[in-house]
């Protein structure tokens, strides 16, 4: 089952996110998580088996362009279509919210993570680059 993350799911989803072995973050804190749970510009995803989140997608549209990023799945639980339907739900709230391209943010030397986003129809843009900057130093 895939459901809508509320405020309540900031420790368990950092927790997801550990297990998962997803490269860690500066935002990877309870405080952080948190903003984006109640962010109206972010929708959080989490799959669950049995009531235990197995895994997560954050969905961010600013109503400019639309983001996909910490799409995570325990390994125990790869290839059985999960990821895929983590997608499905946050490409079907970006379009309701008017999005018309995504883009997905991935690790290129994970093989496992660039090859999944390619068999879901997204292409690496090679003309284009992510430029980042730490804001608080």
């Amino acid at each position: 089952m895939i459901r809508r993350a509320g405020a309540d799911d900031a420790e368990s989803l950092l927790e997801l996110w550990r297990d998962a072995e997803a490269a860690p973050t500066v935002t990877n804190t309870l405080d952080d998580v948190t903003k984006v749970l109640e962010s109206p510009a972010a929708s959080v995803f989490i799959a669950e088996l049995d009531g235990r989140p197995i895994g997560s997608l954050i969905a961010t549209w600013d109503g400019w362009r639309a983001h996909l990023y910490r799409l995570a799945v325990l390994p125990a639980y790869r290839r059985r279509g999960i990821a895929s339907a983590l997608v499905r739900a946050g490409e079907d709230e970006l379009r309701r919210r008017g999005a018309r391209r995504a883009n997905a943010i991935v690790l290129l030397a994970e093989d496992l993570a660039t090859g999944f986003w390619a068999s879901v129809g997204y292409r690496h843009q090679h003309e284009a680059g992510r430029y980042t900057k730490m804001l608080d130093s």
